[in-house]
């Protein structure tokens, strides 16, 4: 049914393809809420539209819709034609047994489903899929994500998709192993370092991005991060102007190629990734005279011709195999009209913002009108949508005032309507504990407004007395900071005076004024850390910026957005207010399956060309606060160290013993098989059950008759076992076939319903259809009666874990500071796990203890013949020395008593190793147990 306003605009899953999407309507200016996915696209002002909330024109990206039905049958069908390399990256990024540690976002995934499609899906698959060049001579693709979708992380699985490849097979010339990636800046680049697979919490072992076992070949290959700036080179005429006697000529491309890749300088046909790649277009010089005309596109236009004029410098040497961008906003001036801006053709997948707030992955941003902090407030309902644009502001605005002129009243009114917001959502924070303050930030259209509005606080003029604290607001000079981020490394920090160096006469000490290029650091180090606990920013909660906020910030406590100039574009919209759209918190409503929304307050943007949630006239809640988690370095003292083992061995007594008498019957449902269903015919569309026995289920159980199933069954028992067995694999085997063959005549299997036990075929068909529980049945039995030993094998690279290893998460749950726990908090899932958490924090009996939540501790366990992974509730240090993993746990099921078994042998394998001293496993099945079991956990 049409709607005029969003009552809630999460509607998708972050980790699923979009299921539905919200259209505006233009004639009846209501909004549907449709089933299926958002075409890609993006929207442009109406032509000749003057109207502040002109809903603009939906523009198609018809490559991108073309490319996205391909890319799912692909995947669909198992990626076909993908290296093996490929397909084990694939497989481990969707592998559900690695959710609980770390799930990408079903955007990140389709971006490098997208990239690697268009190298490995088979060329018949991608015919007629033609993607323009930008005019230059190497090959462009980008890919267009939302801020706050996770880009890096794309990036780094795009490097390793590319080195493990060209590591694997070094003639496959699709692949590179030397990577180069340009960044907008020196902020974004220190955090791109990320990306280079040897630095301290690199992306690939910070998300699992890399299975352990090849991390070693990802080393192999070269990552080089490099600001822009470092791409510059002086022209012929700026030579001659030079002053100095240093009358070289301009670098040959050879000695441009060196300077600027380094270590990296004998590498060829190299692989670019440009991050924020909006800045990295082709200047159009049939439009020169327009760029030297407005002052923003000159600044551009120079950049692009810098970076991309760089980068054919680079092709020319070395050449570049690919060039990947990615991007919010992919858009470059035309050299058009003067607000047009012309979208990448090279394009190849899109995850737009509309799509990023319907999925709840950035911030859901609402227009708030309050009615009582004001009198009158409604009337300036319309007026707050775009105040740039009022005719009683925009003037005002335009002209060179001075700092201490007052601002219009229209704007003074929408800081007390929003500063109100801000407080009530300040006082929400603190309330809560919250030391980090919600931020408010104003987008200006000129330095002299930026002035006038900072006076405005600092002469508590806006009557917000918490949001006037000068030491608490943070005014940023626009070039001092474009001069600290064109650096290529961070200036040296100011270090304290030397008492040395201290005249001995008395007097005051005389303070050391900051270079300019210090100014500019710490400019940029305050800008960078806003709301980052225990840095330089953390007490900022009022940023005032002149034009936009530049890349690379991702203050995630930004809760109200000002805008005080011009919007003739998605992009600027987008550009402004993406810059305070990041999350906080990424947990899933367990009851809804989807993120719950975080909210930021805007005013001054008029986001009809996005759909926004109304307010309907009341106070909007303020964001809920979320806990930081975290090692407490304070208590290192109750630091908790394990080993990180991945797998255990055993060592078999040479001569099998299997009594199937004492072994317990497996049961099969054929009902919960679901292959079954697969095997159904499919007659438009729909599987035609009345045929499933004849058609499918006779060719499947014939093929597998019962003595292939004795052998495979054989066969698959011995290649687990035959690494640590001992004496002659021949005797294992035929020892294995005939131990098998017992089993699947016995009646140790059980089928349900009988039908299926009773018909030899059927009862073949769904033996077949769960071998792997078959397999790991017999093996089981025979390790539970023919280990002689169990022996723990530890990770290469991190055999050991420690508390102080897990990265801050934030939480909306309950919880509570810690006494004796190296992690500040317990977060409670539960009353009764609350209750444990204040005994083990109280107990005699405890020296430390720690919730194993976002640590890492994981016992890998089979059940049903899928590899899982258990994580026990608590990791305890006893007085004695003694470690205890214990778990709590009501229901005892199946597979409970299944991870407790792999926890004992996890627990007798480290026993017997001896060097992690003495551990132990408990379940305390009901509260108040765990007293008991602290004072005898070995009983």
């Amino acid at each position: 049914m049409p709607r005029s306003t969003i009552d809630r605009l999460i509607i998708n899953s972050p980790y699923e393809e979009p299921k539905f999407h919200w259209r505006y309507n233009r004639e009846t200016r209501t909004f549907d809420l449709v089933e299926g996915r958002r075409p890609a696209g993006y929207v442009v002002a109406t032509p000749g539209s003057r109207s502040f909330d002109d809903p603009g024109i939906f523009v198609e990206i018809p490559l991108v819709n073309q490319i996205r039905p391909r890319v799912k049958a692909w995947r669909e069908a198992g990626y076909p034609g993908v290296t093996s390399i490929t397909k084990r990256l694939l497989e481990h990024w969707r592998d559900p047994e690695e959710f609980d540690k770390r799930r990408f976002f079903f955007c990140q995934l389709e971006a490098v489903e997208t990239l690697i499609w268009l190298t490995e899906a088979p060329a018949a698959e991608r015919v007629g899929i033609e993607i323009p060049g930008d005019g230059g001579d190497f090959e462009r693709q980008c890919c267009k994500m939302a801020t706050g979708t996770g880009k890096t992380i794309v990036m780094a699985m795009v490097i390793a998709w590319h080195i493990l490849n060209k590591v694997a097979n070094p003639q496959d010339a699709r692949f590179s192993k030397n990577v180069l990636v340009v960044a907008p800046g020196l902020t974004v680049k220190n955090r791109l370092t990320v990306l280079e697979p040897a630095a301290a919490g690199n992306y690939y072992e910070a998300f699992n991005i890399v299975p352990s076992a090849l991390l070693d070949k990802l080393r192999q290959g070269r990552v080089l991060v490099r600001n822009w700036h470092a791409l510059a080179w002086e022209s012929e005429e700026q030579l001659k102007k030079r002053k100095s006697v240093d009358k070289r000529g301009v670098k040959s491309d050879e000695a441009y190629t060196r300077e600027v890749l380094g270590t990296m300088a004998n590498a060829r046909n190299i692989l670019v990734i440009n991050d924020e790649a909006h800045h990295a277009w082709r200047v159009n010089w049939e439009a020169e005279g327009k760029y030297l005309r407005q002052r923003d596109l000159k600044d551009s236009a120079e950049e692009a011709t810098v970076w991309i004029g760089g980068l054919d410098r680079l092709h020319r040497s070395r050449g570049i195999l690919k060039c990947y961008d990615f991007s919010a906003t992919p858009f470059a001036p035309s050299g058009k009209k003067s607000s047009e801006e012309a979208l990448f053709g090279w394009i190849v997948s899109d995850f737009g913002l509309n799509d990023a707030i319907e999925s709840g992955l950035v911030k859901t941003p609402r227009v708030v009108v309050r009615d009582d902090a004001v009198p009158d407030a409604k009337t300036y309902k319309s007026r707050l949508y775009h105040i740039y644009n009022d005719p009683e502001v925009k003037d005002d605005l335009n002209r060179r005032a001075n700092a201490e002129e007052p601002l219009p009243d229209l704007v003074l009114n929408a800081y007390y309507l929003l500063g109100y917001d801000w407080r009530e959502t300040w006082k929400a924070w603190r309330d809560a504990g919250r030391s980090i303050p919600p931020v408010m930030i104003t987008v200006c259209n000129r330095t002299e407004t930026a002035a006038r509005v900072k006076h405005a606080f600092d002469t508590r003029r806006i009557h917000i007395d918490e949001l006037c604290d000068p030491e608490r607001t943070l005014h940023i000079d626009s070039k001092v900071l474009e001069q600290a981020d064109a650096q290529g490394e961070p200036a040296a920090p100011v270090d304290a005076p030397d008492e040395s160096d201290v005249a001995v006469e008395e007097g005051p000490p005389v303070e050391r004024k900051l270079t300019r290029a210090e100014q500019a650091e710490l400019l940029r180090r305050i800008v960078d850390t806003v709301g980052k606990e225990g840095q330089p920013g953390e007490k900022i909660q009022n940023v005032i910026s002149v034009g936009m906020l530049s890349e690379g910030w991702d203050a995630k406590t930004v809760t109200h957005i000002m805008g005080l100039r011009a919007f003739t574009s998605q992009l600027l919209c987008e550009q402004v207010v993406g810059r305070g759209l990041r999350r906080m918190s990424y947990e899933v409503n367990p009851e809804t399956g989807l993120l719950d929304p975080e909210y930021v307050n805007i005013f001054g943007v008029p986001f009809t060309f996005l759909p926004h949630e109304d307010s309907g006239g009341g106070p909007p809640p303020p964001p809920t606060p979320k806990t930081a988690v975290e090692p407490d370095p304070a208590k290192a003292q109750f630091e908790i160290l394990w080993p990180n083992v991945v797998r255990i061995d055993r060592v078999f007594q040479p001569k099998l013993t299997l009594d199937w008498s004492k072994v317990k019957t497996l049961e099969l449902d054929a009902a919960q098989t679901a292959q079954v269903a697969e095997l159904a015919p499919i007659l438009e569309g729909k599987p035609d059950v009345t045929k499933i026995e004849r058609i499918e289920l006779e060719r499947l159980a014939r093929e597998f008759r019962t003595q292939r199933i004795i052998f495979e069954t054989a066969r698959d028992v011995f290649d687990q076992m035959k690494h640590s067995w001992h004496g002659s694999r021949e005797i294992l085997l035929a020892q294995l076939v005939r131990s098998v063959e017992q089993f699947i005549r016995s009646d140790r299997i059980r089928i349900t319903p009988p039908l299926f036990y009773q018909d030899e075929l059927r009862r073949r068909l769904i033996i077949t259809l769960n071998m792997s529980r078959v397999i790991q049945h017999v093996l089981d039995a025979v390790r539970q009666e023919n280990t002689e030993r169990l022996v723990p094998i530890f990770d290469r690279d991190h055999p050991i874990r420690s508390t102080g290893e897990m990265r801050a998460w934030y939480t909306g749950k309950p919880c509570a500071r810690t006494n004796k726990s190296h992690i500040n908090v317990c977060v409670y899932d539960s009353t009764w796990e609350a209750s444990d958490a204040y005994v083990l924090d109280t107990s005699d009996e405890v020296a430390a203890w720690v919730k194993n939540d976002h640590l890492g501790f994981e016992i890998p366990y089979i059940y049903r013949g899928v590899v899982r992974k258990y994580r026990p509730d608590f990791l305890i240090r006893l007085k004695s020395g003694d470690m205890l993993v214990l778990e709590t746990k009501g229901q005892d099921t199946e597979q409970d008593r299944v991870k407790r078994r792999y926890l004992d042998e996890w627990i007798q394998a480290v026993n017997a190793h001896g060097g992690f001293g003495r551990w132990a496993a408990a379940v305390a099945k009901n509260p108040g147990e765990i007293r008991d079991i602290l004072r005898d956990p070995h009983g």
